[in-house]
């Protein structure tokens, strides 16, 4: 606990009464970053609205700009001059965001000049090598400068890369997919991507990928297996053109101030500009929400969701939405029954492992505790409310998830709130509006 000690902190006083208003969270960070690559590939001038503005986008921005992509940048808006290949010649660092650095590698291997990425300590312990090596099978030049398998890497400057036939396995992260399904229409041969598994890694955000494309105006060819499941994906060469589009609020920061309200009773929250059928994967987190008691109140307007005071544990598969999950998991320590949530195997490689960090804190807290690589399994208990300082490790998510718990269960102080700049810069903000219960 040495880093969280030495840290500033929030503390999170329980809601003394319901509280009930609306919030819109920033732009989809997944939606943000498709369209960023999508931007800065197709020729012309590419308007972006309410792009999410955190860490981990504003350093694929500056990486894009340092790399010969003009930025300009309004209060709510962002515009690229795009062209089909980077300039390069650039020395870039993208942070912990493991996104925009697996996205900046492959628009790299256009560049005409070398680029050169890197990221923080914690991103060159994740896992690239898989990724690479997909680059590479389509013809893409990339050597690792230091440690074979890591971060940094040089990427392009040289042959360019023709794209083809490409099987695709279980994988530690589906980032480098829909990298490779985003660099396609580039390509001479475009990407013919063959499932070879049961089912691709965190295969929801590759369909997020493909609906990226498609909302680009790229033709996509999707085949599915009899129960739905991804079986192959063609991206044919297409001429990119400059386009306009808006983003949708961010669904991962949603499901927080959706969670907020299930667990305090007769609360209401209204996430306005979130359709009830968004492509994001985290919507899913409203159902999950209801399920342990909540009840849906969801309008034209936005998704939202009323508090219960019978608030229930369940046992669910969250492998099509793992972020979520972990807001899930924090505030199940505070139901009644035992909570199991499965399909976390993509969480040990992100900004921390996340199942292990979210089982050591809950612990504390007073729960019982069972995990494995995949799941986590929570026996609340309620008899221990003790103060607790939490350390999220850094991570974003873990912050965020337990600020949430803090509504219902006293005690709770973050470590380290700022990590929430990641995503999310005015978390705290807009959670004290809604609720006035962060000191």
């Amino acid at each position: 606990m040495t880093t969280a000690q030495q840290s500033d902190s929030v503390s999170i006083i329980p809601a003394p009464r319901p509280f009930r208003g609306e919030v819109t969270p920033p732009g989809s960070k997944s939606e943000t970053n498709r369209f960023l690559v999508l931007a800065a590939l197709s020729e012309g001038r590419t308007r972006l609205e309410s792009p999410l503005r955190a860490d981990d986008t504003n350093r694929f921005i500056d990486a894009l700009r340092a790399s010969g992509t003009p930025v300009t940048e309004g209060s709510s808006w962002i515009e690229l001059e795009g062209s089909r290949r980077l300039a390069g010649g650039s020395s870039v660092t993208l942070g912990d965001g493991g996104t925009p650095t697996r996205f900046m590698i492959a628009l790299a291997t256009l560049a005409r000049k070398p680029v050169i990425i890197d990221g923080s300590a914690r991103m060159r312990e994740r896992p690239v090598a898989e990724g690479i090596d997909m680059l590479r099978a389509l013809g893409a030049q990339i050597e690792y400068v230091e440690a074979a398998g890591r971060l940094p890497v040089r990427v392009g400057g040289g042959k360019l890369p023709r794209g083809g036939a490409l099987e695709v396995g279980r994988t530690a992260s589906s980032q480098f997919v829909s990298a490779a399904l985003l660099l396609a229409p580039r390509l001479e041969r475009g990407v013919d991507l063959f499932v070879r598994s049961d089912s691709l890694t965190s295969p929801s955000y590759v369909e997020l990928t493909i609906h990226a494309l498609m909302k680009w105006g790229v033709p996509v060819q999707v085949q599915r297996d009899g129960a739905g499941k991804l079986t192959r994906i063609t991206v044919p060469p297409t001429d990119l053109r400059a386009s306009s589009m808006s983003v949708e609020v961010d669904a991962s920061s949603a499901a927080y101030f959706l969670a907020a309200a299930a667990i305090v009773p007769d609360a209401r929250v209204l996430i306005r500009g979130l359709p009830r059928l968004s492509k994001q994967p985290d919507v899913a987190c409203l159902a999950a929400l209801v399920s342990m008691g909540a009840s849906e109140s969801s309008s034209a307007a936005g998704i939202g969701v009323e508090g219960t005071s019978t608030w229930r544990g369940i046992d669910i598969d969250a492998s099509r939405w793992p972020d979520g999950a972990l807001c899930l998991a924090a505030i199940a320590s505070i139901a009644k029954g035992t909570t199991r949530i499965r399909g976390l195997e993509t969480l040990k490689v992100k900004e921390s492992d996340r199942v292990h960090v979210m089982a050591e804190e809950l612990a504390r807290t007073g729960c019982g505790i069972e995990s494995t690589d995949h799941s986590i399994t929570i026996h609340p208990d309620r008899a221990r409310a003790s103060p607790v300082l939490i350390d999220p490790r850094g991570d974003h998510r873990v912050a965020m998830s337990f600020a949430v718990l803090g509504l219902a269960r006293p005690g709770i102080s973050i470590a380290n709130p700022t990590c929430v700049s990641k995503s999310y810069p005015a978390f705290w903000r807009d959670l004290h509006q809604l609720t006035g219960c962060v000191s």
